[in-house]
């Protein structure tokens, strides 16, 4: 769900990553990227599409706000492309994230912080507005020592949050490459380090993207107006 390609600040292409993930056995990923390719929005859909259809993988097209001001230009051209994430570590974009509906996932709200960035009072409004919240493997992955030690604890923290307030989570590779894309089992083993039990784990790199998808075909169709307003 959350994969940088060549094209935005990763090391792979659209087909490397797509190889990879079959291998891996997935049926499908989120390659995302900055508001700042939005014009460049077709070009990407046109080789999303072709490279999905020769790997027999679904890959859905993802932007990443990083900011308010980005935030509001993709929530306005919300149909026009499958998820909107948002980068954490920033409180006041991480209050702002869980506030909007449009949004399907605050990214490791956690993010260069000594602090866990998320608390009770976001975990509520992130269960209200359909808010993932987000576990990077990432992280973990390329730090070491006192940071890593850091990282984890904020991460049990966030895990500890959501499980009690309900709000969802999602485990996710953070790839910038094919060589840091994790086989999902890996992943669901480090949902329980983080304190998730081996079906919350399997859920937040599962069920949930699943139900995400879901909302993904219904934004696009022509009937969806926005959160809660659509054509019957």
């Amino acid at each position: 769900m959350h994969i940088h390609t060549k094209f935005s600040e990763g090391e792979s292409t659209v087909e490397e990553i797509a190889s990879m993930a079959k291998k891996l056995g997935y049926s499908g990923v989120c390659l995302v990227y900055y508001p700042n390719k939005f014009k460049e929005k077709e070009k990407l859909e046109e080789e999303i599409k072709n490279v999905s259809k020769a790997y027999g993988v679904k890959i859905f097209l993802g932007f990443k706000a990083r900011n308010v001001r980005e935030l509001n230009f993709l929530v306005e051209r919300r149909k026009e492309y499958d998820f909107l994430l948002v980068r954490g570590g920033n409180l006041n974009l991480n209050r702002k994230a869980v506030e909007t509906p449009e949004v399907d996932i605050l990214t490791h709200p956690e993010l260069e912080r000594f602090d866990s960035g998320f608390n009770h009072v976001m975990a509520k409004l992130a269960r209200k507005n359909n808010v993932a919240i987000e576990f990077n493997f990432r992280e973990v992955m390329i730090t070491s020592k006192a940071t890593r030690s850091r990282i984890l604890k904020n991460l049990k923290t966030n895990a500890m949050v959501c499980k009690k307030y309900g709000a969802k989570m999602v485990i996710t590779s953070g790839a910038i490459s094919v060589w840091e894309m994790k086989d999902p089992l890996v992943l669901a083993s480090f949902g329980t380090l983080l304190g998730m039990s081996i079906e919350e784990a399997k859920k937040a790199i599962s069920s949930v993207p699943e139900e995400m998808i879901k909302m993904v075909r219904e934004r696009r169709s022509k009937k969806w107006i926005r959160p809660g307003v659509k054509i019957v």
